[in-house]
């Protein structure tokens, strides 16, 4: 035991959280470390794209965590937070206050909803319920148009999540072929970006663009997205007719940043440095999605990211109560497998090189394998 145990506080249940738990226990932290969130539950978010599908269940991908959080004596406080003392070290929540003396603010981001109609489209990545019914508009359909896309934020462009749009999109293409109705559908891809995916790296793009152009999936790219309807999305360069419009929005920080008296950046997530805490704040740190961070503006908004930030505020967390100067960093590195459920696409970026892997079958097999792997700790 320590001998001036403090308390560290940590938001959110999902990629960022918990891997700094691991990493705060494992560096073998005494403090005591309470987590707050709305629910005591994980989700594997990367595989929701196989729920519209069929491949998974939306219950394969929820992981309750009370063994892993009693492994690791955790506390948990069922809340959503609403506000910060930063003066006084005190989260505020609907549930009451929470003092901490190190706070790690890894809850994620939320979706922009600004554009008409955005009710009229589906979400993959808003969880289980959103997949789900996807799911069932699916099935339901004998024919016709689907629309795929996703667009970023206008006032911080890197803040996107994309490769789920070109998974779906891939993925259900696969799924109607095996169904033997591909013929029924027109499947397009509908983006304001003239290069969709760039941030991936150049090859990425023309490998992802080759990839759609395969499957008969058509294209319509540059032309800024204006609105959405029941029956289709409008662009500055007409309409796109869709029975069904699956759409990723661009993100920004948690609703209650605004409230939290904590600097933000223009697109509203938690400024952060290099070492992840939050600037101007005194011990308050940020990982994952809920952050801007230093870097190149092909940083990505991934759960991968998410772990190499959450290591490195959890280190730092621990230097800071131990009165040392923060000195931990994290690389700027993105790894994904655009999966397309017949197979998969290599991706990898980082300072020095871009690469990409062509389609091959058994990435597909290696996305799967990894999801077994990652849940593991978390499913003991």
């Amino acid at each position: 035991m320590v001998s001036n145990p403090r308390d560290i506080v940590v938001v959110g249940a999902g990629f960022a959280a918990l891997t700094a738990i691991r990493v705060l226990r494992k560096q073998g932290a005494a403090h005591r470390i309470t987590m707050v969130a709305p629910r005591q539950d994980f989700v594997y978010l990367p595989s929701l794209i196989w729920v519209p599908t069929g491949l998974r269940e939306g219950r394969d991908l929820v992981v309750p965590l009370w063994n892993f959080l009693q492994r690791h004596n955790v506390q948990l406080k069922l809340a959503s937070v609403v506000g910060l003392d930063a003066a006084a070290r005190t989260l505020k929540t609907d549930q009451g206050d929470v003092a901490y003396d190190a706070l790690l603010i890894a809850s994620g981001g939320r979706f922009l909803k600004g554009l008409p109609g955005a009710d009229k489209v589906m979400t993959v990545c808003e969880g289980v319920g959103a997949a789900q019914r996807i799911r069932e508009r699916l099935e339901r359909l004998d024919g016709g148009s689907i629309a795929f896309g996703f667009g970023a934020n206008p006032k911080e462009p890197a803040a996107m999540r994309g490769g789920p749009m070109f998974e779906l999109s891939f993925g259900i293409d696969t799924w109607l072929r095996r169904r033997g109705v591909r013929d029924r559908f027109k499947l397009h891809f509908v983006s304001a970006a003239a290069e969709p995916g760039k941030r991936l790296g150049p090859k990425a793009v023309v490998g992802l663009v080759g990839e759609m152009k395969r499957r008969g999936i058509e294209l319509h790219l540059g032309h800024p997205i204006t609105a959405f309807t029941d029956d289709g999305v409008e662009t500055a360069n007409g309409r796109v007719e869709a029975d069904l419009t699956l759409f990723m929005p661009g993100m920004t920080g948690p609703a209650w940043a605004e409230a939290s008296g904590l600097p933000l950046s223009p697109g509203g997530f938690f400024q952060a440095d290099a070492h992840c805490r939050v600037q101007g704040a005194e011990a308050v740190f940020v990982a994952g999605d809920s952050g801007s961070f230093p870097g190149p503006d092909w940083a990505p908004k991934q759960a991968h990211m998410a772990d190499l930030q959450a290591k490195a505020a959890a280190v730092n967390i621990l230097d800071m109560l131990d009165g040392k100067t923060p000195q931990a960093t994290f690389r700027n590195e993105l790894v994904c497998i655009v999966d397309t459920l017949d197979g998969g696409i290599l991706v990898y970026r980082d300072s020095k090189r871009a690469w990409v892997i062509p389609r091959l079958r058994i990435l597909h097999w290696l996305k799967r394998l990894f999801e077994w792997w990652y849940l593991r700790p978390y499913r003991a």
